[in-house]
């Protein structure tokens, strides 16, 4: 193809080409020329990034010939160059519109790189200032949303610094994603209301205990505040049976199980006992393992009865009973014990099957009876207080609350006496240790006894007294008494 385009079988000058012969001056210029032109056309074929066609040998012709060529215009210029010539004019100088749809896009691109916020969303966010207008929250948007003031807390009177710290992470609800002057709205009290309502929701669904303290009572229960109102009726206070001192609730925080939820009428309703009850069971099962006999546990006095006083162990209800409170004999449990009292205790029997647990706590306190035979010995005559009196007998209290008998035989010389005509509770008397067995815990007196050796010892200070004033009334005999007698005999005789 090189060569036709080379070697044209006629040109422009209508003669043969002569291969043996010499060309003339003008014909050797203008082949030439034809040459470098043609050596053009075929390089621009050879480049990648222009796919160009060989000229044909016209074409090469036409470029030879300098004096009839003619500069290219619009209309003659080849096809495959113009869009060639505008594709790099394009690339290289961008057209203004070009430009504005990119500045656009770059915009919207921005735009889409924040969460889109809508309102009543709920969303988490960083303090990042605080100052009287309120507090700015770094939310993550295109600008910092603002809490006002009255938005920060359901305590108007609180300050923003006692509510939230710089640097803390925080919930809250989009009130308006664009307010009229562009900035975001944002509210930390319904976020903490929302919150409370979903708490309170899952406690109802999981059966979760919660705690919240009591504002306020009334008539018919207990106000608390769970971040939303809620109601305990006074029948779920306490163990839910006889009365119930509300106002010592106020002020206090409570454990509860909600038993009732409306959030579309704001009603809440919960129960102090059943949250009292299960805890209670659950730290009974735990505590009854752990009790051995002979342990010493700490309690606190729940219940008193006739017949002793009821303690709480940590779950676990152990009965203390009278006879175990004092080595000494009571008349009521309240005499050794209050209600709400912290106390040691010993634990002397258990029965798991019925969950049954005994408890003494006089074992733990110094028991007399060891100083006993240290105190008095067999033949002292000491004083008591008669404690009562039993068909066999008075008891009589002693030192350190020891309690002696006094057996009916004791009690007078007299046969058939009966003790009421003896003695009277609660009167001191004098009595005669008779016997003592402190292993045994006995102690063993006499009051006849004792008021014998009363009356003898009287009889004695009777004689002793009377002899004695004898003497002092008796006449003196003196030594001139004597010799009076004496010469009164001479004078006689």
């Amino acid at each position: 193809m090189l060569e036709d385009t080379l070697s044209p079988s006629t040109g422009e000058t209508g003669t043969p080409e002569d291969p043996g012969g010499e060309r003339p001056e003008g014909v050797q210029e203008e082949t030439a020329a034809s040459v470098e032109a043609a050596a053009a056309a075929v390089e621009t074929v050879q480049e990648p990034q222009e796919a160009a066609a060989v000229p044909t040998g016209a074409e090469v012709q036409a470029q030879a010939d300098p004096a009839t060529e003619e500069p290219p215009s619009a209309s003659t210029a080849p096809p495959e160059a113009q869009p060639q010539e505008q594709s790099a004019q394009d690339v290289a100088q961008p057209s203004p519109q070009t430009e504005s749809e990119g500045e656009e896009e770059s915009v919207e691109d921005y735009e889409r790189s924040f969460p889109q916020l809508e309102k009543g969303e709920v969303i988490k966010g960083t303090v990042v200032h605080i100052d009287r207008e309120g507090v700015l929250v770094d939310v993550r948007a295109k600008s910092e949303g603002i809490i006002k003031p009255g938005e920060l807390s359901r305590d108007e009177t609180a300050q923003a610094e006692d509510v939230v710290k710089v640097g803390e992470e925080i919930d809250v609800v989009v009130l308006e994603a664009e307010s009229a002057d562009g900035s975001l709205l944002l509210s930390k009290k319904r976020a903490d209301f929302e919150k409370a309502w979903d708490r309170v929701i899952e406690a109802k669904e999981t059966g979760k205990i919660i705690n919240a303290m009591v504002t306020d009572c009334v008539k018919g229960g207990l106000v608390v505040d769970l971040g939303i109102r809620g109601f305990v009726p006074r029948s779920h206070v306490g163990s839910g049976t006889g009365k119930v001192n509300l106002e010592r609730f106020v002020g206090d925080s409570i454990p509860l199980k909600v038993i009732e939820v409306d959030k579309d009428r704001r009603k809440v309703v919960l129960s102090h006992k059943l949250a009292v009850e299960e805890d209670r069971e659950s730290r009974r099962k735990e505590t009854f393992q752990s009790l051995k006999i002979g342990q010493i546990r700490h309690g606190k006095v729940r219940r008193i009865v006739d017949y002793g006083a009821f303690i709480d162990l940590g779950g676990v209800d152990g009965l203390l009973h009278i006879s175990e409170m004092s080595w000494t004999r009571i008349n009521h449990p309240s005499e050794v014990v209050k209600e709400g009292q912290e106390i040691d205790v010993q634990v002397l029997r258990l029965d798991p099957e019925h969950g049954k647990v005994s408890l003494g706590l006089r074992q733990i306190l110094p028991d007399p009876w060891s100083e006993i035979e240290k105190e008095y010995h067999v033949g002292d005559i000491i004083e008591g207080t008669v404690a009562r009196i039993v068909p066999f007998g008075v008891f009589v209290q002693v030192k350190h609350g020891v309690e002696g008998i006094i057996p009916s035989a004791e009690l007078s010389y007299r046969r058939g006496v009966k003790a009421q005509d003896v003695v009277q509770i609660g009167e001191k008397v004098n009595v005669k240790v008779i016997d003592i067995r402190p292993e045994e815990r006995r102690l063993t007196l006499s009051l006849r006894q004792a008021r014998h050796e009363e009356e003898s010892r009287r009889e004695r200070q009777a004689v002793e007294q009377h002899q004695a004033r004898a003497e002092r009334e008796a006449p003196r005999y003196t030594i001139g008494d004597a010799i009076k007698e004496k010469d009164k005999g001479e004078d006689n005789s």
